[in-house]
């Protein structure tokens, strides 16, 4: 086998491998190594326009969980027992005219600054009429919340290829969470909101066989 079949192969197995854990071996802890590289693979992801619109919140804290696990029917097994839980926020106010907007492109991303004054009808345009984000600020959120799962993916592929478990959860109340965690002080003042959690850890059990529709019947070909 050649290294690019092997590395075909590894990846292949890696999705194989991936499952949504219910509930995990509270007993086994994944090392800060493997789960730096974790976080660094959410940070790294792309984003729309580079915004990063992202936070990335690690709950250890047994109490704080606890309070979760009572607003999160889809968390039961996994809040107990994750070796480590994140909680995915996404910013509420990603527009171009923004102050953090302008610091991401010129502060972060060293575009020069007359280049950024240039692109910012371009920009409105993109999210005003293009995409319609200015209807309301729902609009917004959840443009930015559709970032926070391309960096959930890429959080979870990189799990898998580590050997580690994981677990992405929407089953939980929204407005609760948000409530409980701008009290915990962890929103910015309602900078940010919460968009979508995962579980990381260490099955307890084997997982049911995979289950996907066949690829004939997700891919379309147009050439």
């Amino acid at each position: 086998m050649s290294n690019q079949e092997a590395k075909r192969q590894e990846l292949l197995d890696a999705f194989q491998f991936r499952h949504a854990t219910k509930s995990f071996d509270a007993e086994r802890k994944i090392s800060d190594e493997d789960f730096h590289v974790i976080l660094e693979a959410g940070r790294l992801s792309p984003s729309s326009v580079g915004l990063e619109p992202w936070k990335f919140l690690v709950i250890q804290n047994p109490e704080l969980r606890g309070k979760m696990r009572e607003i999160s029917w889809g968390a039961q097994g996994q809040l107990p027992t994750a070796s480590h839980f994140v909680v995915l926020l996404a910013r509420r106010n990603g527009r171009y005219d923004t102050e953090y907007f302008w610091n991401q492109m010129t502060g972060i991303k060293q575009i020069p600054e007359e280049t950024v004054r240039a692109m910012m009808s371009r920009y409105s345009s993109f999210q005003g009429e293009d995409f319609k984000l200015f209807e309301s600020e729902r609009s917004l959120f959840d443009w930015a919340s559709k970032q926070t799962y391309i960096a959930l993916a890429n959080m979870m592929t990189a799990a898998a290829l580590l050997g580690i478990d994981s677990c992405p959860i929407e089953g939980f109340g929204l407005d609760a969470m948000n409530e409980l965690l701008e009290r915990e002080g962890l929103l910015e003042d309602g900078a940010y909101g919460v968009s979508v959690m995962a579980a990381f850890g260490y099955r307890d059990k084997e997982p049911r066989p995979k289950a996907r529709r066949q690829a004939q019947d997700v891919i379309q070909w147009i050439d």
